[in-house]
């Protein structure tokens, strides 16, 4: 049994300025971001969510087999914490590079970290930054204070990212 780290991000207390430049140095680069809602999340494009996301998760340890294309819709598209506007996608080139999928859950109060990921070749460039600032721009404007997210103990890459941005280790009964 896996003991995730459990982490939560206070929003209304996220101070945006540090983590901007990543999303102007991603920009400037050729990068562009748009969301799921702003492209339509049209059977094409929610089957390259598929691939992208299966893609990028094949690197969480102790991850086994991702979904089918099935499973996965209706796991986590046909759902009602599914929003497509919590959907980031960072494109370049017309290619979706990397991801950030945030779901919102009014019942809980609070709104769910579900993946963020780059695909290999274009890591190490602050996209991964870039795109959880913007799910943590899309949290705050769809009125939540509280972003939580579970990691792998050995994904050590997305605990770090996760804590620079602020998150504190979530209270175990929350």
């Amino acid at each position: 049994m896996v003991d995730w780290v459990r982490l939560e991000l206070d929003v209304e207390r996220f101070d945006d300025a540090e983590f901007s430049p990543y999303l102007r140095r991603a920009e400037a680069s050729g990068t562009r971001f748009a969301t799921l809602a702003e492209l339509g999340d049209t059977p094409p494009h929610l089957r390259a969510l598929y691939e992208l996301n299966k893609t990028c998760s094949a690197d969480i340890p102790d991850r086994g087999s991702f979904y089918s294309y099935d499973e996965y819709v209706a796991q986590r598209v046909d759902v009602p914490s599914f929003n497509p506007g919590g959907v980031v996608l960072a494109i370049r080139d017309g290619t979706w590079i990397g991801m950030s999928a945030t779901s919102l859950h009014p019942e809980q109060g609070y709104a769910f970290s579900e993946m963020t990921g780059v695909l290999a070749p274009h890591r190490g460039q602050g996209l991964s930054l870039a795109l959880k600032l913007l799910a943590i721009r899309f949290v705050r404007a769809s009125g939540y204070r509280r972003l939580v997210a579970f990691h792998h103990p050995r994904n050590a890459s997305a605990i770090a990212m996760n804590r620079r941005l602020g998150f504190t280790d979530l209270a175990a009964d929350d």
